[in-house]
């Protein structure tokens, strides 16, 4: 059993929903072949207070990153402006939108590969994508606002919905993150956002112990039921820190492995902060995993 629904009634839930296959997403101009090869979305962080290190605090140091990034391979680029640390404070719509807004509009039509916006707030959404974003990241898997649903789909744009327990955390991980994510899988589909418009995360780091996000990671392949591509975040998350008893700037080697396994159990997407070596790292897993580079 996963959660209160066995495989088989996932499977026939899916079904129903509409999706016999990951398929294609569109987003822009772009289409993902999910299944073919493994793509990257680089961060962009517009906030001074990242967990991570890597906060920017000016436009311009943001677009330059962002335009690196595409040299490197990123196939995507996620700019937010809000901290996900979990001991971070909100910020206010007009302080994000001040921080983002700028990056987006400097990007749109120069970066050559889809922006999306990182935020579970209506008002940033909806001006990022007029700004030129193609895709809304949603840590809140639409807990904390619903209505960004409606937004993706009144626009035509891809979301990706986080299972995020910080405010409700579970003690059997796997099965929760599943259930959790088919509430808001259902939620979306009931908005109007078509099938092959919905990617998943399991939101490793937000509400997990690091029992449960190594499970996570471990026990990737068991999200596939749900029927849509998987985003898979580690990169220089605390997990690896604890592990490695390493600061941020020096968790490559960790986000490296991680990264390699969860490409091995079916990560579709990776969201990392190292465009250049994760690329190397998505290539040579998809060589040996998917039978590419031949």
């Amino acid at each position: 059993m996963t959660g209160r629904f066995s495989k088989a009634s996932l499977l026939k839930w899916r079904q129903a929903r509409g999706g016999s296959s990951t398929g294609i997403t569109r987003c822009g101009k772009t289409t993902f072949h999910w299944g073919d090869r493994t793509y990257v979305m680089g961060i962009v962080n517009v906030s001074p207070d990242s967990f991570s290190g890597d906060g920017l605090d000016s436009v311009d140091a943001a677009v330059a990153q962002a335009q690196r990034f595409v040299t490197e391979g990123a196939d995507i680029l996620d700019v937010g402006g809000e901290s996900t640390r979990p001991d971070s404070s909100p910020i206010s719509v007009d302080e994000e939108l001040r921080r983002v807004i700028p990056v987006l509009e400097r990007l749109n039509g120069k970066a050559k590969v889809p922006l999306s916006v990182d935020t579970y707030k209506l008002d940033v959404a909806r001006k990022a994508l007029d700004a030129g974003a193609e895709m809304i990241n949603d840590i809140w898997g639409l807990k904390q606002e619903p209505k960004l649903a409606a937004l993706a789909a009144e626009r035509g744009v891809p979301i990706i919905l986080m299972s995020n327990q910080r405010d409700k955390p579970q003690r059997n991980i796997v099965p929760a993150v599943i259930e959790d994510l088919k509430r808001s899988i259902d939620l979306a589909l009931d908005s109007g956002v078509p099938w092959d418009n919905i990617i998943v995360d399991p939101g490793i780091g937000f509400g997990k112990t690091l029992e449960q996000n190594l499970e996570l990671v471990r026990c990737l392949d068991e999200l596939k039921v749900l029927g849509r591509p998987v985003l898979l975040g580690t990169s220089r998350k605390s997990m690896i820190g604890l592990i490695l008893d390493l600061p941020p700037e020096q968790r490559l080697e960790g986000t490296a492995a991680s990264t390699a396994i969860g490409i091995a159990r079916g990560a579709d997407i990776i969201r990392v902060h190292d465009v250049k070596e994760m690329m190397r790292i998505c290539r040579m897993s998809d060589a040996i995993i998917r039978g590419m580079g031949k």
